[in-house]
């Protein structure tokens, strides 16, 4: 089980982009923390995920999954509400991993980048 007041405050004193994650009921917050600790675990296999990163992680995961960009998620091209208006980029959509900044990789211990896969030719 996470510490929620832990996460919280670490997120807010190490975040720019919180309000998502702090702004959340705890149910939300726990989920945000459970795929992101899921997310890095799969991501980097054999690695010590500190829950710092997990933290970064999750806030970044509700900003890009909250109430407007979750459409987005979902498939969503546009939509408008009351004569504003939202459109969002075909491109912007990708997978959950692709989300987990750079500081997250740093506080893993990982370089960001191409990685080595072995082939036969």
């Amino acid at each position: 089980m996470w510490d929620l007041v832990a996460a919280e405050e670490y997120i807010r004193l190490n975040t720019l982009d919180n309000e998502d994650f702090v702004d959340a009921d705890d149910t939300r917050k726990t989920a945000l923390l459970n795929v992101s600790k899921k997310t890095l675990d799969r991501k980097f296999t054999g690695k010590t995920i500190p829950d710092e990163a997990v933290y970064v992680f999750a806030a970044t995961l509700g900003a890009a999954f909250n109430d407007t960009n979750k459409l987005q998620q979902q498939g969503i091209a546009g939509f408008s509400i009351k004569g504003i208006s939202f459109t969002f980029k075909d491109w912007a959509k990708r997978p959950v991993d692709h989300l987990i900044p750079e500081e997250v990789y740093d506080l893993v211990g990982v370089a960001r980048g191409r990685t080595i896969k072995w082939t036969v030719l």
